[in-house]
C-alpha cells in the first residue's frame, strides 16, 4: 500500500498504512492518527475488516460511513479517490470505525439483519442518491427487481439508471444493492462480483 509525506498543519495527510507494517510503523501511524484527530484535521478515517468475502475497506467522515469497498475494487485506488473527492486528509484510524466494523461482523455472523449507522452519501447525487435511499426498504432476506426499484424511486422507466446506481453504490453491504435482481429472478451483476452477491443472498435467505 502506498505512503506519502504528511504534515499536521492542515496540509496533505494522505498516509495509507502499508499492508505489511513493522511495529514501529504501526506505533508511528497510531500517534499520527491521534494527533490528527486532536488537531481536528482528520477528515476521512479508514480501516479494513475481514469477512467471508475478503477484506472490506471501511471509510468514514465526521458525518458517517462514506465508503465500503471490496478488495477487487482496489483499496489503494479507493483511498486515492477519497483523497481527491472528499479530502486529502485521509488516515488509517480504526477506532473511529469500531461500531461499523462490529455491525459488519455481526451481519456476516447472522446476528444482524440491518445496520444502524450514520451514513455520508456525498459520493452519490441526483437520481443515484435517490435510488440508494430506497435500497434499505427492501427487507432482509427479500429481493426486488430493478423495475420495482425504479418505480419506488419515482421513475418507472429508469430501469437501466437503477442498474447504474446499484453498480456505483459507494456503500455495498450496508446499503443493500445486492437485494436487487433481474425481473427473471437471476442475480445480475454486482460491484463485488456475482459470487459475492449470491453469497450475501444465500446468507440472508438462511436466516
Amino acid at each position: 500500500m502506498m505512503t506519502t509525506q504528511h504534515t499536521l498543519d492542515g496540509g496533505d495527510l494522505f498516509v495509507p498504512l502499508p499492508e505489511v507494517a513493522t511495529e514501529a510503523q504501526r506505533r508511528l501511524h497510531n500517534r499520527l492518527a491521534a494527533a490528527a484527530t486532536k488537531a481536528g484535521i482528520l477528515d476521512v478515517a479508514y480501516r479494513t475488516v475481514d469477512t467471508p468475502l475478503g477484506a472490506l475497506l471501511l471509510a468514514a467522515t465526521e458525518e458517517g460511513l462514506v465508503r465500503v469497498a471490496y478488495g477487487i475494487q482496489n483499496h489503494d485506488k479507493v483511498l486515492e479517490q477519497l483523497a481527491s473527492r472528499v479530502s486529502p486528509r485521509v488516515l488509517r484510524a480504526p477506532g473511529r470505525l469500531d461500531l461499523a466494523a462490529q455491525q459488519i461482523e455481526e451481519y456476516f455472523a447472522g446476528r444482524r439483519t440491518g445496520f444502524d449507522l450514520p451514513l455520508d452519501l456525498r459520493l452519490s447525487a441526483g437520481f443515484r442518491r435517490n435510488v440508494l435511499t430506497h435500497l434499505p426498504e427492501i427487507p432482509y432476506g427479500k429481493t426486488a427487481s430493478y423495475a420495482e426499484l425504479a418505480a419506488a424511486a419515482g421513475h418507472p422507466k429508469a430501469v437501466r439508471a437503477v442498474g447504474t446506481a446499484c453498480a456505483m453504490n459507494p456503500l455495498p453491504v450496508v446499503v443493500p444493492c445486492h437485494r436487487v435482481v433481474r425481473s427473471d429472478g437471476t442475480a445480475g451483476q454486482y460491484v463485488g462480483g456475482t459470487d459475492a452477491k449470491k453469497l450475501l443472498l444465500t446468507l440472508e435467505a438462511a436466516a
